[in-house]
């Protein structure tokens, strides 16, 4: 039996080659075939969810819910001090500088990356918008987004700060940031389903303990973490409820 590994969508493009070095890592601790599935957006990684074709997942925090409720996983593990965090942002070039002088009718660049998407609608709410008020122009990714700013075809633009922090310099200084969450408690995190649930604490004592050896720690250099810290089904469940506040 080959296990499904799989990452959100939401990862930035400079860290596709860590996620293959981790799997290939997964592969020898589990000492079992893993196969590292990229889909290529959320609504193909979700019909695979739907039909039990992962077994493993980088999930984001909206996916969580879904996951836990639904398909049996259980977390395993997030990266160290690495909550998840959305901003809003224009062109350097934009009369807009302040989130406040954002009026009815913008066009907002955004993903298809649902709790990121919450957040920043949440943070126009000061700007009295909300879905109704303004039109939104979807992207398949983050640079996408920012390309939309600076050719200006859109007026705002919600990022991940990770992926934001992840662009060139060259493309961040045509930028201009608004405003940043600061929710602190929601994150990704490493899940794993009912087919692998006897493997679990095997799985989850080696990745907490990934730092402490030097291919581990080569490991989460390609991911740019550095650490796992372990998750349980408490922290798991008060952020899934925490999400589900925010959506409603």
């Amino acid at each position: 039996m080959t296990l499904q590994f799989t990452v959100s969508p939401d990862f930035t493009p400079d860290h596709l080659s860590g996620w293959f070095i981790f799997n290939t890592w997964l592969q020898r601790t589990l000492d079992l075939p893993v196969h590292l599935q990229i889909y290529d957006d959320f609504h193909s990684q979700r019909e695979a969810i739907r039909t039990d074709a992962v077994d493993l997942i980088y999930a984001n925090p909206y996916d969580a819910a879904m996951l836990v409720r639904d398909k049996g996983f259980r977390p395993l593990v997030k990266p160290e001090s690495r909550a998840d965090e959305a901003l809003i942002a224009v062109s350097a070039e934009s009369e807009y500088h302040h989130v406040e002088d954002l009026k009815p009718g913008i066009r907002l660049a955004i993903t298809e990356d649902p709790d990121v998407h919450m957040m920043g609608m949440i943070m126009l709410e000061p700007a009295d918008l909300d879905a109704g008020s303004v039109q939104t122009r979807t992207c398949d990714g983050y640079v996408l987004v920012a390309k939309e700013l600076l050719r200006r075809n859109s007026d705002a633009g919600i990022f991940l700060v990770e992926a934001y922090d992840d662009l060139s310099s060259v493309i961040r200084n045509q930028l201009r940031v608004l405003v940043r969450s600061h929710i602190h408690v929601v994150h990704h995190s490493l899940m794993l389903g009912p087919r692998l649930a006897g493997q679990r604490e095997l799985l989850l004592d080696a990745l907490v303990n990934m730092h402490s050896c030097e291919k581990g720690r080569g490991v989460l250099e390609a991911l740019k973490f550095s650490r796992w810290e372990a998750v349980d089904d408490e922290e798991m469940e008060f952020m899934i409820d925490l999400v589900d506040t925010l959506m409603t």
